[in-house]
């Protein structure tokens, strides 16, 4: 815990960007082979756990083009923004304004999809899960780098909330990630509820 608190975001942030995005740029690279009709994917491995499901549904065109186009583009961003901080150059304010939109944007992309991958299409696909991790974990640092920077202006009477969540930004992000597992669990008991009884 205490080599956590020596972390500080300005230098934790820059390995978590070119780390995260390379994981994400991989499994956006992989997902983009799924959508070769005459690739076999390793994770088709039951009624659940069907990446094949996931990329011949409509929601993996959302845009009219495959989603995983998405990926590519967005991580490239975030591995150069992570190679550039690593580099100690310093970014214009407008630059971190427009990262946060995209991972604003990024995040509401990935919840849109967690919705109709559980709830519509009813299957899971692992490196759909793994960007969703990668997604929403760049979202909350970036946040946070903008906030503790002073890119995102907090205003007097939330000052309190944002210092709590500087203080606990792990713990909440956890909540977050146990929340979901929670949903995706419940959904999906009927398959996976006998393993536990």
């Amino acid at each position: 815990m205490k080599v956590l608190r020596r972390l500080t975001l300005a230098r934790t942030l820059p390995w978590l960007l070119l780390i995260g995005g390379t994981i994400g740029l991989i499994c956006s690279f992989v997902l983009q082979l799924l959508k070769n009709p005459h690739y076999q994917p390793s994770c088709n491995l039951n009624p659940v756990i069907s990446c094949g499901s996931v990329m011949k549904s409509g929601q993996a065109h959302a845009f009219g083009f495959p989603n995983p186009f998405i990926g590519l583009a967005a991580f490239a961003i975030v591995i150069t923004t992570g190679v550039v901080l690593l580099n100690r150059a310093k970014l214009k304010r407008w630059y971190w304004l427009g990262m946060e939109l995209g991972v604003i944007l990024g995040l509401a992309f990935v919840h849109w999809l967690f919705y109709n991958t559980v709830y519509r299409i009813g299957a899971l696909c692992p490196y759909c899960i793994v960007v969703w991790i990668v997604t929403i974990t760049t979202f909350w640092y970036v946040t946070l780098y903008n906030i503790e920077t002073g890119v995102i202006k907090v205003p007097g009477k939330l000052i309190g909330i944002a210092e709590f969540v500087r203080r606990h930004h792990l713990d909440i992000l956890i909540l977050w990630f146990l929340i979901i597992t929670a949903l995706i669990l419940k959904h999906f008991w009927y398959y996976y509820g006998h393993y536990f009884s």
